[in-house]
């Protein structure tokens, strides 16, 4: 009989490998979104993506101090960690793909696709919801490639089940699978700004408040439009912006009741959406200048992978460097694309091109 469960605690790793993929994935868009935002408009729309940005941090730093925890490399810098945009989701979602543009309608139905709840409470019921097109596990399980889980917060219950199961295999021995160094566990105290609690994983219990704190930072809990935290969960706090209206206690999922405001869906620079540095004519300053947003960005992801692999304190420097990049972002969004008929630049993101710059290659 075949098994979809995570069977090995090198599949386990393959696995939280593609969590921090994932986590990262969703930085670079809601960064770019956020900055596309014209000075003094849609300041619901700023505050909600600041907000979701760091929570996103503080999940790659769990994803990251979970794969510490077995003895896993949290390296964020290999060729292809960052995905070239569009690009489907590492956990399988293959129904939508995410790009990086504008703040707009579009993108903010991409982004509640990234953060959709796996289930829902609807008339006091909780409903899970189904991916149409497969069985709800991942698409890069070794052995079920064709697979795919429904939401985010699906397929961290595919990891929880795989840590149970494993961890319950290695005691039945005598043994563990939490080896890793703790020095390697990234706590609260280095961790910037009030995103949530950062504990470092030393066994179970804290794998899966971990694991917890993800799923329903992004979903809610139990259905609901909050996490255990009473703050509002990110696919709820996207959903505001569509509505133009806040969320309160004691409301359903899709029925807001709070007070109204105005999203203007024109307040952001017409920047050209998944913009490659081939799209730049060469030799200009915008060329180098998206050409070294690039550079200084694989330097964050270096700086990040120093800070898992036993340097916490880097990440209070990573953290403010990833909104010190506005400055950068600006000077591109704010500038003309030559020959795009007035669409305007954007960073392109294509790490890949400043890793190999750095081997010796071409950008």
């Amino acid at each position: 009989m075949t098994t979809t469960r995570i069977e090995t605690v090198e599949e386990l790793k393959a696995h939280l490998y593609l969590a921090m993929q994932l986590e990262h994935a969703t930085i670079p868009p809601y960064l770019t979104a956020l900055y596309s935002i014209k000075h003094g408009t849609n300041m619901d729309a700023v505050k909600v993506l600041r907000v979701i940005v760091v929570e996103e941090m503080l999940h790659l730093t769990i994803a990251a101090n979970l794969m510490n925890s077995i003895g896993g490399v949290a390296d964020l810098t290999k060729p292809g960690f960052v995905p070239t945009y569009p690009a489907y989701l590492p956990d399988g979602e293959d129904d939508f793909q995410v790009g990086i543009a504008a703040f707009n309608k579009d993108t903010l139905e991409t982004f509640k696709n990234i953060e959709r709840p796996g289930a829902v409470m609807e008339s006091g019921k909780l409903v899970h919801r189904k991916y149409e097109k497969s069985l709800t596990v991942i698409a890069a399980h070794p052995r079920h490639a064709e697979m795919h889980y429904y939401s985010i917060g699906d397929f961290y219950m595919g990891i929880e089940k795989g840590f149970r199961h494993l961890e319950k295999e290695a005691q039945a021995q005598g043994k563990t699978i939490f080896i890793g160094d703790p020095a390697k566990q990234v706590s609260s105290e280095y961790y910037y700004s009030g995103g949530g609690e950062l504990h470092p994983v030393t066994d179970l219990a804290s794998a899966m408040a971990g694991m917890r704190i993800i799923a329903e930072q992004g979903e809610g809990e139990g259905g609901g439009i909050y996490d255990e935290e009473r703050e509002l969960a990110h696919y709820y706090r996207f959903d505001e912006l569509s509505h133009g209206q806040y969320y309160q206690p004691g409301d359903e999922p899709g029925k807001p009741t709070g007070p109204k405001f105005e999203v203007q869906w024109d307040g952001a620079y017409p920047i050209k959406p998944n913009l490659k540095l081939a799209d730049i004519p060469k030799g200009t300053q915008l060329h180098e200048a998206a050409a070294e947003f690039n550079r200084q960005y694989y330097g964050f992801l270096q700086m990040l992978t120093k800070s898992f692999a036993g340097e916490p304190q880097l990440l209070l420097e990573a953290v403010p460097r990833m909104f010190e990049f506005r400055n950068m972002i600006g000077e591109l969004i704010r500038n003309p694309l030559p020959g795009s008929s007035g669409l305007h630049a954007m960073p392109t993101y294509e790490i890949d091109l400043a890793i190999a710059e750095l081997a010796g290659g071409k950008t």
